[in-house]
């Protein structure tokens, strides 16, 4: 996109506009665009909704973001809640909230802290998830995954009645990567080269090619050394 080319859009308390394609998009308030957008930068405070696909190479958002198609960014951080009707496509994605993403997700960095559930298929460079409530991803084809289960402090305050009161957990039918390092994960089949099978973990079958190491407070159904 021609970044001279293209106006500025700037939304403030209750207001709407039409898609289109953007330098800068800022949204304060309550704000709604109806159709697509594209844009270089795009910030927002508050109750968000995009009418349609939204691809953006810098975000940082605030609040409730409704997407009503696709989502494809470089780099995005959100705090809140994330509802995105289609796929995500990026570069590098940080979340500290709850992401509700309809189809597949495929970044390069994915770190969060919060509530991620993702229909389709998650492929991703390097993921770090810290659980604070009950996740789940379909499948997941990674190169690095961490999965931790999160604290009850200040985290659990601030979010208020917006995560349900599950046991926090991630819950997926194939997890695959090279170095995977689980805990509270729940899953069908776990396959990689190195692989940490941690506290509160449940999976039905392990398939590892290097190491395997199997925390005492896990269950494990099939353990299987695959070769190179």
């Amino acid at each position: 996109m021609d970044k001279g080319a293209a106006a500025d859009l700037l939304v403030a308390g209750i207001g709407g506009a039409a898609g289109g394609t953007y330098n800068h998009v800022s949204l304060e308030g309550v704000s709604r665009i109806n159709g697509p957008v594209t844009a270089m930068t795009f910030t927002g405070n508050g109750r968000m909704k995009v009418g349609g696909s939204l691809t953006v190479e810098q975000m940082e958002t605030n609040g409730d973001l409704k997407i009503g198609g696709g989502l494809r960014i470089g780099t995005m951080k959100h705090d809140g809640l994330l509802k995105v009707d289609g796929g995500l496509l990026g570069e590098s994605f940080t979340l500290n909230g709850v992401a509700d993403i309809k189809g597949d997700c495929e970044l390069e960095k994915f770190t969060a802290e919060g509530v991620v559930t993702i229909g389709g298929f998650l492929s991703a460079g390097c993921v770090e998830l810290v659980l604070q409530g009950q996740a789940k991803v379909k499948e997941l084809g990674v190169e690095s995954l961490v999965i931790r289960k999160g604290g009850s402090g200040v985290w659990n305050k601030l979010a208020g009645g917006i995560i349900p009161k599950l046991r926090p957990e991630l819950q997926a039918k194939v997890i695959e990567g090279d170095f995977l390092d689980l805990e509270y994960t729940t899953a069908e089949v776990v396959r990689g080269a190195v692989i940490i099978i941690g506290e509160g973990c449940s999976i039905g079958r392990v398939e590892y090619r290097d190491r395997l190491t199997v925390h005492p407070g896990a269950s494990v159904g099939m353990e299987e050394k695959t070769g190179e």
